[in-house]
């Protein structure tokens, strides 16, 4: 097979086609990473969880997948949430608590008209630029941002005692996110990349039941507006909502979180339904040597790359905890391992 340019290979494998090589994405680096893999300032700070607005230039983007030689870059455009936020190590920011605790709170809730052509004035400049790289649009949906606004116990107490105040936040976040993304769709972005974790290592937050009652016609009202492939991203075992999100229509799912979901198992049974994304361990890559992540790759690419449909990433995105020469011994492996036909031998 000739030589394909990075977005014909993602968008290839996307589609459940043949492909030169395994492609190679990442949903996000974060920029202290990016600084240490590239050697200078970016003079910006953002980490994938908490980062509110899109914190690097498609050149800056360009720069970094380039080093690792990533097939894909992104855009982040999504409404806020309303949670107070703490700060962690390396500057990690993460929500620690929901500011809205009743119906009278959501007045505070003032997102970005989403009709406005110049919301979408810093996307368009850097799609326009995007070169031969596939060109993922990232948001979240909806769902993160009530609960997050919320709060996590604050959302669950919410589901008995106030189903209706959720459902109402559920529609302010989903409507607007639908409105985005029917423009977003023309503006020419390959890819829809939700980012709602729903998940548990040992299932679902809430039962299928609840998943399909209270998400199905939401997510339905904003993929009824794109014409562009959605791959969904979910932390945890999204098992049970696997089959939900096929009939509703998903190319992809990321990252299929090692100990929580097996993505050979998940290959076999939905391999000729979706594309699988993921799972270099972030334990592994954080931790351990660059010889382990190398045989990580290796052991990937062999059990879940043959046949297609499938595009290597870390088990989230690069954090800026990880270790430079772990990450960098991902790319290698990549390159070494990646090849169609894909060799078999242990």
């Amino acid at each position: 097979m000739l030589e394909m340019t990075s977005r014909e290979r993602v968008m290839a494998a996307l589609r459940l086609e043949a492909t030169d090589r395994v492609p190679h994405c990442e949903l996000f680096v974060d920029v202290a990473m990016a600084e240490q893999l590239l050697n200078q300032k970016m003079g910006i700070a953002a980490t994938g969880g908490s980062v509110r607005s899109n914190p690097y230039t498609v050149d800056q983007a360009q720069a970094v997948a380039a080093k690792l030689g990533h097939d894909n870059i992104g855009f982040i455009l999504r409404a806020r949430d309303y949670a107070k936020m703490a700060v962690g190590k390396d500057g990690r920011t993460f929500p620690a608590d929901g500011l809205i605790k009743s119906e009278a709170d959501l007045a505070m809730i003032d997102l970005p008209d989403p009709t406005r052509d110049e919301f979408y004035k810093d996307a368009e400049e850097f799609v326009k630029n995007k070169g031969d790289y596939a060109c993922h649009l990232s948001t979240r949906i909806g769902l993160s941002q009530v609960m997050l606004s919320l709060g996590m116990e604050n959302f669950a107490l919410m589901l008995y005692d106030n189903r209706k105040l959720v459902e109402k936040m559920l529609d302010i976040y989903f409507d607007w996110t639908a409105e985005m993304a029917q423009r977003i769709s023309q503006l020419g972005y390959d890819i829809f990349w939700t980012t709602d974790d729903f998940a548990f290592k040992t299932g679902l937050l809430f039962s299928p039941g609840d998943f399909r009652d209270l998400l199905f016609d939401r997510y339905r009202r904003v993929l009824d507006r794109i014409d562009i492939p959605w791959v969904l991203h979910s932390d945890g075992n999204i098992n049970e909502a696997l089959p939900i999100l096929v009939e509703l229509g998903v190319v992809g799912t990321h990252p299929n979180e090692k100990g929580a979901m097996d993505i050979v198992k998940v290959k076999q049974e939905y391999g000729d339904k979706m594309c699988l994304l993921g799972n270099v361990d972030l334990v592994l890559l954080g931790r351990g040597t660059p010889e382990q992540v190398d045989a990580e790759v290796k052991e990937l690419i062999r059990t879940v790359g043959p046949g297609g449909g499938y595009i290597i990433t870390s088990g989230n995105s690069l954090a800026s905890f990880l270790k430079p020469e772990n990450v960098l011994a991902m790319a290698e492996a990549v390159r070494k391992y990646g090849a169609y036909p894909i060799d078999l031998k242990d």
